[in-house]
């Protein structure tokens, strides 16, 4: 299933000394589905900024803002240590990470638990 993605917000005029990509994406998934939000790009904007505008909590019922407040959140697959002092770059795409519902170890042990013995 293709990724909804929002249309971008219009800026009004253009120099030329403007950076020639003037967007941000905000993307966030479940298992089920998935939401880009592309918002634009001013300088100054944070990864937590770009979060709460993408207004996540209108398109999935399980979030609320409270809890993107402080949501851990990532540019690329690379963790961000400080979102809220993270200046986004033109371009950039903000990811906002899950808990994970199972410990992956535990996950391996009630396999292996499973498992007929040899």
């Amino acid at each position: 299933m293709p990724a909804a993605v929002d249309a971008p917000e219009v800026s009004g005029s253009e120099s030329s000394d403007a950076p020639a990509c003037t967007w941000v994406e905000v993307a966030y998934a479940t298992p089920e589905r998935q939401r880009i939000v592309t918002l634009v790009w001013a300088p100054g904007l944070t990864a937590r900024a770009a979060v709460i505008r993408a207004n996540l909590t209108a398109h999935f019922a399980e979030l609320d803002d409270a809890w993107l407040a402080s949501a851990p959140l990532g540019i690329f697959g690379e963790r961000l240590e400080a979102p809220e002092q993270r200046e986004l770059l033109p371009g950039e795409r903000v990811e906002v990470y899950r808990p994970l519902q199972l410990d992956p170890k535990q996950a391996r042990r009630e396999r292996a638990a499973r498992r007929p013995p040899r």
